[in-house]
C-alpha cells in the first residue's frame, strides 16, 4: 500500500474525484493519508469531512518562514508515513525542504496542457489566448513553476 498526502487549497474537486476513484477500487494499492490545505473556511475541508479523510490545517502566515512551514509539514507527513504528495489545486509553490525530502515523489495537476498556460488562472489565460482545445497536465514537480517532467495530459 502506498500512502499519499492530497494538498489542496480551494474546492478540492481534484482532491475528492481522487479519493473516490481510490474507495471504488479504479485506483488501487494507494492510501490517502490526509488533506493537507494552507487555508480554513475552503470547500476541500467539507470534502474529506465527507470522504472521512484526516484534515490538517496550516497556515504558512503562522510561520516565521516558508522552511520552517514545510519543516513543520514533513513532520507531520514523517508520522503518517506519507510516500507521495500529491498537489491537487494547491495554490502555492513548494520550497526547498519539500523538494529535497520528495524528491521525484511529488506529483501536481495543472488545469492546462502544459508547457502553455503555466501558473495561476491557466482557464483564463486559455480563454483570453482564444485556443480552442484544452485539457489538464499530470506532472512532476521541481522548483519551477509548472515545468516538471510531463506525466500525462
Amino acid at each position: 500500500m502506498t500512502n499519499i498526502a492530497i494538498f489542496a487549497s480551494g474546492s478540492g474537486s481534484n482532491f475528492e474525484n481522487i479519493v473516490k476513484h481510490i474507495q471504488t477500487g479504479q485506483l488501487s494499492g494507494i492510501n490517502v493519508t490526509a488533506l493537507y490545505t494552507d487555508n480554513e473556511g475552503v470547500p476541500c475541508i467539507d470534502r474529506a469531512k465527507n470522504l472521512n479523510i484526516p484534515i490538517h490545517i496550516n497556515k504558512p502566515k503562522d510561520f516565521s518562514s516558508k522552511s520552517l512551514y514545510e519543516q513543520h509539514l514533513l513532520k507531520l507527513l514523517s508520522s503518517e508515513e506519507v510516500q507521495w504528495i500529491v498537489l491537487a489545486g494547491y495554490m502555492r509553490l513548494v520550497g526547498q525542504d519539500l523538494l529535497q525530502a520528495y524528491e521525484g515523489r511529488i506529483l501536481n495537476i495543472h488545469p492546462s496542457l502544459l508547457p502553455k498556460f503555466k501558473g495561476l488562472d491557466a482557464i483564463g489565460q486559455a480563454l483570453e489566448s482564444g485556443d480552442t482545445v484544452t485539457g489538464s497536465t499530470v506532472h512532476y514537480v521541481d522548483s519551477g513553476m509548472d515545468t516538471g517532467e510531463i506525466i500525462e495530459q
